[in-house]
Parts: C-alpha cells; structure tokens; sequence
C-alpha cells in the first residue's frame, strides 16, 4: 500500500465534512451565524475536524476544476453527496474561493466568523478579497484564491498530461483491433489481458476525466469498430465514477463495456459495410449479434465472472430499458445495470460518429435532443440525467456561435454551469479562421454580465470542420 492510500484511509471522513460544511453555509444563509440551528451544525463540523486537523497539524480543503481535495487526496462520494458537492462547488466559484485552510483546533466563534464573511461576500463586486480580508483576525483558518487554468497557460507538465491521455486512448483502440484480429482467425483471446489496457484508462478518467472523455469525440469513420468500443467504455466509466461505483467496480465495467459489440465479428462485411438501407433478411442478420457476442465471449480464456458479465451486458445492450429493443425474450427481467449504463454510452457515441451507412454524423446536441426523448422508453431516465450532467448541454465537439461573433468548437464541459461550457474558438469576430484560442464562457466582466454566451448551434459539415484537427 502506498502513501496515497494511506492517507486516504485517513480521510474517510472528508466525504462528511464537505457535506457538512453544505449544510452549515444553507443554513447560515436562512439564519444568523449565531441561531441554534447554525450552531448546532457547527459543532457537528468541528467535531468532524478537529481530529483530523490535530493529526494532519494543517488541513487543507482544496477545490481543483469540479473536485475537492483534502490535503491534497481527492475526496470520493456516492451518489447521495452530489448535490451538497455541486451546490459548495458552486458557491466557492461565485466567490473566487479556492481553499480553506484549518492551522488549528477550531472553536465555533471562528466559523461563525467565517460564515458571516462568506455570506457577506456573495453581494461584493470582489468577493474573494472581501472574505480574505474579514478573516485576517481570524488565526485558526485562512483562505486561498481560485487558480484558473487556462490551456494557453499550461506548462509543459500539461502538455505530458495530454500525450499521456493520446497514448492510453490509442493504445486501447490498438488492443481492440487486435482483438477482434485473432477472433476472426479463431486464436484464442485471453480477456484478463485487456485489464490492464482498461486500468489504464480508469485511472486517467479519475484523474483527468474532460480529458480523456474529449479523446472521444474524435471519430475515425476508417475504424469504427475500434474507436466504438473504446468510446463506449470510457463513456460507461466517467457515468458510473459519477455514480459512485467503486474502482474495482469501473474497472469490471470498462472492460465489460469493451466487448459489448464482440458479437458484429459474425455479420458478413457486406452486410455490416453496406452503404444503404438494410433488407428485412439483412436486419434480421444484424440482430443476431448480441446472441454472437455472448458466443465470442464464452469461448475466451479465462472465463471469471467478469466475462459472464460480459456475456450478459452484449446479450442486453439493444434490448432498452422498456424492453422494445432486441433480443426479445418470453418474459421481462431487471436488465442488469451494467447494460443500462452501456446502452446509453453506446447509443449516443453511434449517433455521434461517421459510419457507411451514414456519412455525416448527428451533432452532439442533437443526439442528446434525440436520447432525451428516449428517456424512459429506450434509456433509463434517471442515469440519462447523470449522463447529461456529464455531457454538458452542449456535448464537446458542438459547433456554436457566440455572440460576439466568434465561431467555436466546445472543448470541455463545465459540470457547475452545464450551458456555460470552454470553447475554442477557431473563426474570430472578424471572420478569420486560425489555430483557435480558448475562452471560458463562465467568465463575467466587472458589472457581472458574462462576457460570451452561445447563441446557436451550427453544423461543422457545412463549414467543413475536421473536429480532429483541432481536438487533437
């Protein structure tokens, strides 16, 4: 066990101190600091701390991009924890507020203190130097900035990060390839092999999830196949971490998600590769893969119960939530969760790629108009909102128009302000296209007006865009 792990045995508290730290600052916004029942909640916080903050001798509370870190351990929480987690997300950005550091033992007059300048803050012009300067008298705790990072400004070690991403993503899309090679010429295929291609990039999702998730929005009509599996599983991944799954629980999930479509190895090429609309005998053929890939599956060395999951989830991942997909069976059962969760990665990376039959891709928005729809039906409603969260309102890869006349394309989503996402700009206001810039569409001016806003979304065919070009 490393230092890492240790010390986030220590911290399995922090998930309750950010949620605690939410209730204290709603409450206080209804109350004054000094009410029972914001006193109360400050004692249940300090409680909280207090042993922490003697044993670590400084406890820093550290927002970074949409997470928190204590100590510099990233704070993991279930599914029960996201709205205390987005509304304090939300609140330490209104105010410019980067982290809490605790020096010392806490006494409940100093969060009473703190708590006034925090609500205080929210109505200055200058909220973070406002809050900083309130709590200069206040020794045990102090506050830190917001760091912005912009991609212009990233240093070389940004730069590594990014090639580290390049080479996990085409590593797995090199993995799949040869997969699917040695099927074809019935080699045995050993699936706990791919575990570490799968690790990989669970870890990377953890760490760097806009990231990687941007990898997969470069569609290659050539080998979609490959690309398919590989974005359906790092989509599956960064929905279920949101979710709260454990790592071993992504993991099983990545790899799973890796071999849902194993079974399309059995459809002839003329069939699977036909420029137009399938026969009645053509479809027929077509919805025979699942039952294939369960087939495919099974013959793998090293069956465990993960390849059973795996049989499963390519058994179900077209039969949808209401069961009026396919394979039909006699009687409906409780579709496993896995299958849920991949038939919605599955469903919106197909509308978003180039394939024979369909040339010209769906826009991302409109795949996610087109799945919200769906919701309910096809896709379970409840993870499709957690997949929207995710997504973004406008999906990464998105065409829009700003307006000050700026023409972008959405480089990463913001998970605070779902329509507020990071865009490249790569045809300024005076029409010029060039290698593209990124601006921040949560930015406001000094009056607190945003400086951009996106007025429409357009088609990046008719302005013959290569989103790769510039996403790479």
């Amino acid at each position: 066990m490393d230092g890492s792990e240790v010390k986030g045995e220590v911290f399995t508290e922090a998930k309750d101190i950010i949620n605690q730290l939410a209730v204290i600052i709603r409450t206080a916004a209804i109350h004054d600091p000094g009410n029972i029942a914001v006193t109360t909640a400050i004692d249940k916080f300090i409680a909280l701390t207090n042993p922490l903050i003697l044993s670590e001798r400084e406890l820093a509370l550290e927002l970074g991009r949409e997470f928190f870190y204590l100590n510099e351990i990233r704070i993991r929480y279930s599914l029960e924890y996201l709205p205390k987690f987005d509304f304090l997300v939300l609140e330490f950005r209104k105010r410019g507020l980067g982290s809490i550091v605790f020096r010392d033992a806490l006494k409940s007059e100093d969060m009473q203190s703190f708590l006034r300048a925090f609500t205080a803050s929210a109505s200055s012009p200058e909220p973070f130097e406002l809050l900083a300067e309130e709590l200069t008298d206040v020794g045990s705790l102090g506050v830190g900035k917001l760091r912005k990072i912009r991609d212009e400004e990233k240093t070389e070690g940004g730069s590594a990060v990014r090639r580290m991403v390049k080479k996990s993503y085409f590593n797995a899309v090199s993995y799949t390839r040869g997969v699917i090679s040695k099927i074809k010429s019935d080699e045995k295929v050993n699936i706990k092999k791919a575990k570490r291609v799968v690790e990989s990039m669970v870890d990377l999702i953890l760490e760097e999830e806009q990231l990687l998730l941007g990898m997969t929005s470069i569609k290659d009509y050539d080998e979609y196949t490959y690309h398919h599996s590989v974005n359906v599983s790092i989509l599956s991944v960064a929905l279920a971490q949101r979710l709260g799954l454990s790592k071993r629980a992504l993991i099983e999930l990545g790899l799973v998600a890796l071999f849902h479509d194993i079974g399309k190895i059995d459809i002839p090429s003329e069939v699977l590769n036909k420029s137009t609309s399938f026969t009645d005998d053509e479809w027929n053929l077509v919805k025979k893969h699942p039952k294939w890939g369960v087939r495919a599956i099974l013959k793998m060395r090293g069956i465990d119960a993960t390849a059973v999951r795996a049989a499963i989830v390519a058994f179900e991942h077209h039969m949808y939530y209401d069961f009026s997909g396919y394979p039909k069976i006699k009687e409906p059962m409780e579709l496993d969760f896995y299958s849920k969760i991949i038939s919605l990665a599955d469903q919106y990376d197909a509308m978003t790629s180039a394939r024979v039959y369909s040339r010209i891709p769906m826009p991302p928005d409109r795949a996610l108009s087109l799945m919200m729809e769906r919701a309910g039906t096809q896709l379970d409603p409840i993870l499709f909102k957690f997949f929207i969260n995710m997504i973004g309102v406008f999906p990464v890869g998105t065409l829009v128009m700003l307006d000050t006349r700026e023409l972008g394309l959405v480089y990463q989503s913001d998970t605070v302000f779902l329509d507020r996402p990071k865009v490249l700009v790569i045809i300024n206001s005076k029409g010029e296209r060039g290698e593209g810039y990124i601006v921040e569409l949560s930015e406001k001016a000094p009056d607190g007006k945003f400086l951009r806003s996106i007025v429409k979304t357009m088609d990046p065919n008719k302005y013959r865009i290569n989103l790769a070009e510039y996403l790479r």
